[in-house]
């Protein structure tokens, strides 16, 4: 079983393989993002921005479906850095990972990584794993999903402020204990369906490599439907986010 290296900063315990797998990622979408934009042609597109342009009709098409289409153009940039960021991200942990042995006592930053008790308990030696997807990391996903939990409220106040605080006692008032709860639920499910997907892929894969040789064939068929499993839930998310966004500032919705 890999230990991930947790430091303490501020009375914050901060996993780095996650900081450092949500700056390649951020850093990935980024670049893409340029390359795709920097020479744009109408005669004469790049594959690259024929790939770009797929993904934003896909976005827009995606949004379109959740939503009227005069409300469709200002949420295309939100869809586009979520499906990207969190597509990419699912998929991070798939080429290789970075595993370092140590058979004594690690710290790093002042913090204890592995203790020299727990290398005992372990055979004398642990396993820290650098490098994993970021969403295999429930604080993460959780994170994602506050933001847009925030992002739905604000929106909803500001562009539909009677209708959406009125939505909380409907049918009648009553319910408004239970509505308040699902608003509650929304991120939460957002946050652990994406993790439990992702980690659960991962953790399989940990466990093909155990099996070497042997494994190789049934490590290759896994990560290409990882590879879709990925697209699902970056789609999944994005879309679900846009569901929640329209049902709080579409008046026909409440």
């Amino acid at each position: 079983m890999h230990v991930f290296p947790v430091v303490q900063v501020g009375g914050f315990n901060l996993d780095l393989s996650s900081i450092l797998a949500i700056v390649v990622s951020g850093v990935i979408v980024f670049v893409l993002a340029k390359l795709a934009t920097r020479n744009l042609s109408i005669r004469n597109p790049s594959k690259l921005q024929n790939f770009l342009e797929w993904v934003v009709d896909f976005v827009h098409n995606t949004i379109a479906s959740t939503m009227p289409l005069s409300k469709v153009k200002q949420f295309i940039g939100l869809g586009m850095t979520l499906i990207m960021f969190i597509f990419v991200s699912n998929l991070l942990g798939l080429p290789f990972g970075i595993v370092t042995e140590h058979h004594e006592e690690f710290k790093l930053f002042g913090s204890t990584v592995v203790s020299q008790e727990y290398i005992d308990e372990h055979g004398g030696h642990a396993h820290v794993a650098w490098w994993k997807s970021p969403t295999a990391d429930i604080m993460v996903n959780l994170g994602l999903a506050t933001v847009v939990f925030f992002l739905i409220h604000y929106l909803g106040l500001k562009m539909n402020r009677k209708h959406y605080l009125a939505h909380y006692f409907k049918p009648f008032p009553i319910f408004f204990p239970l509505n308040l709860i699902e608003q509650v639920a929304r991120p939460v499910t957002l946050a652990v369906r994406l993790y439990a997907n992702i980690y659960a892929g991962e953790l399989l894969i940990a466990t093909i490599l155990l099996l070497g040789i042997p494994g190789i064939p049934l490590l290759a068929v896994w990560q290409g439907f990882s590879i879709f499993v990925g697209a699902v839930q970056a789609f999944l998310f994005t879309i679900l986010t846009m569901v929640y966004i329209s049902q709080a500032i579409v008046h026909e919705e409440h």
